[in-house]
């Protein structure tokens, strides 16, 4: 080893060089030490000094060195594309290149993400590693964003190909090496700049990807109106484009997570919501604002959301997304999914689809298929499940923004509840096999399966939109409001006047409105199911604010309170969120009503169902507050009421025995405690489940 490594250049540029290459050696004459040149090269990375890149050791050195630590040539690979590179190339040979580099990061990746990786042994560097060791990661930033140099006033141009080429190496080793991501953050310019790349179809797919994994890291929160020509961008998506680009919106549009709610009282909370409207509007509600501004926005939204799968995408276009996704490692779990089911209909039906390997495929860009093949039905349900989760988030974020109002009048233009109702028995709650569809790395007890997910984030919308909010009415359909109406003539109350108000055009059609709907399925849940929870929220949000008699006993005719007792008491509910929410239910539902008071007795009438609803309180006091203020406010209004056939909340003027409700022994409230006080999850404290995100988040 005692010939120096072939110069490479003239001047200081090849004593620098050479200096390096002695360090990394040694010394003139001395043996290599294995890992020296890889920790001059981490903290080159770190130091922004020393050793950064490829470029500054030679080929001969490099290859010499490649044949003793195995590193598959990328070092080399490197070298020639950072030659191949320059301002002035065509690219060619530098496209070249990065398809060599690009299997040797793909296949890595692809183990890494379906965990058939065993474990490396430290004396062994992962391609993707080495890659980002050498400055292949920098490297590919700066080609990505030639064309945003102009020379002579004319913008560099780089093909999508290439593009591609660059994103999904990236994107490969942001998934095996850890701090890529974040060090990808940083570079605010870079993000701001991979939006532009969605305008090309062929790159939509990785560019966004990367994105969303690169928002997902990133401490501060980008702003959408950076963006060059955003309105532009989203308004020239189809809809497989937007309903994808929804996740980006997820991350952009929802307030940042501040930490632990549990740690946080009520008071604190509100201190920091004083401080944080003292400031102006936040970065998120900025992002809000800015998307409310494209034009056409929230109604392709509604059409997306209310989409029928047999008005979905075509095969040809589905077929081709899904080729993205078998070579495209962020969409492998979903691949799993739909390739699950596909399988198991193409059984029974004797129909197949086949996907070649990574690389082959026909001259249109499609996977081989025969022409008998039809794509299964369940695979396409899948495919709209998946966009839907996206769409409906975004709507459900938006309806809790500041233009919440605004939000409202433009779903309600546009039918998104009528459209929901129609998909609710065929897509939203369908029937589905008896093997549940379990995610790859998922077990059958997480909530993060597509078809519950899509139920969940169904939920939490209908509660953002019931939520005081007299839009509400929409959930019913002309029959029902008819019936609301007659509540209101036989009990000689005054009719809600946003009843009166409600526009008829825009409410459910078909035999059932969507809350009835929802009241069906609800009485038939399981005990053990975890939709409860988010069932009894999005029910009672629409009894929230002003009581309504009318609004009461339209649910208690449906049998609502009988099957809350029935959960209380005689399934004995264990967990602690879905008794919270039945709790407040309750508490909304016999809120000042004689009738729900009676309805109670009638149905706790023995004394040891009694003592176990006693029991339930008892062991959730928290849990149970704003039931026992509806209890010691409603039987204070009972006894104190000089005539009670003039009360709105009573129809007939009879009595009720308060003597059972009256023998709780729970503590009065505090006056100064109005009843409807709520904490900002919809509750009187904090970190409860709809504020901690519900389904698990892997």
């Amino acid at each position: 080893m005692a010939a120096a490594p072939a110069a490479a250049g003239s001047g200081a540029g090849r004593g620098r060089r050479a200096a390096a290459t002695v360090a990394a050696w040694g010394g003139w004459g001395g043996r290599p030490r294995p890992g020296n040149i890889l920790l001059q090269l981490r903290q080159g990375q770190l130091t922004g000094r020393g050793l950064v890149r490829a470029v500054q050791f030679t080929e001969t050195f490099l290859a010499e060195r490649d044949k003793q630590s195995k590193w598959s040539g990328i070092p080399q690979l490197l070298l020639k594309l950072y030659a191949t590179s320059h301002l002035h190339s065509d690219f060619i040979e530098c496209q070249n290149i990065l398809k060599e580099i690009s299997p040797l990061l793909s296949m890595e990746a692809m183990a890494f993400v379906t965990e058939e990786r065993k474990l490396t042994q430290e004396t062994t560097y992962p391609n993707t590693y080495i890659f980002d060791l050498f400055g292949g990661v920098d490297l590919l930033v700066e080609i990505l964003m030639r064309p945003t140099i102009s020379i002579r006033g004319q913008k560099l141009k780089i093909s999508d190909e290439m593009s591609k080429d660059c994103l999904s190496i990236l994107y490969n080793t942001c998934v095996c090496t850890e701090g890529v991501t974040k060090r990808l953050a940083e570079k605010n310019d870079f993000v701001i700049f991979l939006f532009t790349l969605m305008t090309s179809k062929k790159t939509f797919l990785q560019t966004a990807t990367l994105i969303e994994d690169i928002l997902g890291v990133k401490k501060e929160m980008i702003r959408l109106d950076e963006v060059p020509n955003l309105s532009s961008l989203v308004s020239n998506f189809d809809q497989q484009q937007l309903a994808n680009f929804c996740r980006i919106l997820a991350v952009t549009i929802s307030e940042m997570d501040t930490g632990n709610d549990d740690k946080h009282t009520l008071l604190a909370k509100n201190a920091q919501q004083k401080k944080s409207l003292s400031l102006g509007p936040s970065a998120a509600e900025i992002n809000q604002a800015a998307l409310l501004s494209i034009p056409g926005f929230v109604e392709r939204l509604c059409k997306l959301a209310t989409r029928k799968v047999s008005e979905s995408t075509g095969t040809a276009s589905f077929l081709q997304e899904l080729e993205e996704w078998y070579t495209w490692l962020d969409n492998a779990l979903v691949l799993d999914a739909l390739m699950r089911v596909a399988n198991e209909e193409s059984e029974h039906n004797q129909a197949s689809i086949v996907f070649p390997p990574p690389g082959a495929s026909e001259e249109n860009g499609l996977p081989h298929t025969s022409t008998r093949t039809q794509l299964p039905q369940s695979m396409k349900i899948m495919h709209e499940i998946m966009y839907k989760l996206e769409v409906l988030y975004v709507l459900c974020v938006l309806l809790m923004g500041r233009q919440r109002n605004q939000v409202h009048r433009m779903i309600a233009e546009f039918k998104l509840i009528p459209g929901l109702n129609n998909l609710f028995d065929k897509l939203i709650w369908r029937k589905h096999s008896a093997s549940a569809l379990v995610l790859h790395g998922h077990n059958q007890n997480c909530d993060c399966s597509p078809d519950i997910t899509l139920k969940i984030q169904f939920l939490r919308l209908l509660q953002s939109f019931s939520d005081h909010h007299e839009n509400k009415y929409l959930l019913l359909n002309n029959q029902e409001l008819n019936e609301l109406s007659a509540i209101s003539l036989k009990a000689n109350i005054p009719e809600v006047e946003a009843v009166l108000n409600t526009d008829r055009s825009l409410v459910c059609d078909g035999k059932r409105g969507l809350l009835t709907r929802l009241l069906q399925v609800m009485k038939k849940e399981p005990a053990e199911s975890s939709f409860r929870f988010w069932q009894a929220r999005a029910v009672e949000s629409f009894l929230r604010g002003t009581t309504s008699y009318a609004d009461q006993m339209f649910l208690l005719k449906r049998g609502l309170l009988e099957h809350i007792l029935y959960c209380i008491v005689d399934s004995e509910c264990k967990s602690r969120d879905v008794l919270q929410s039945y709790f407040d239910l309750l508490g909304e539902l016999m809120k000042f009503n004689v009738d729900a008071f009676k309805r109670f007795n009638k149905y706790i009438n023995t004394d040891a169902k009694f003592q176990v609803f006693l029991k339930q309180i008892n062991s959730s006091l928290v849990d149970s507050n704003m039931l026992v203020r509806c209890v010691t406010l409603s039987l204070d209004r009972f006894e104190n009421q000089v005539d009670m056939k003039d009360a709105r909340f009573n129809k007939s003027g009879e009595t009720i025995d308060a003597s059972k409700m009256q023998h709780t022994h729970t503590p009065t409230p505090a006056v100064g405690i109005a009843w409807g006080e709520r904490g900002p999850g919809g509750g009187p404290r904090g970190g409860r489940a709809s504020e901690r995100g519900g389904p698990c988040a892997h």
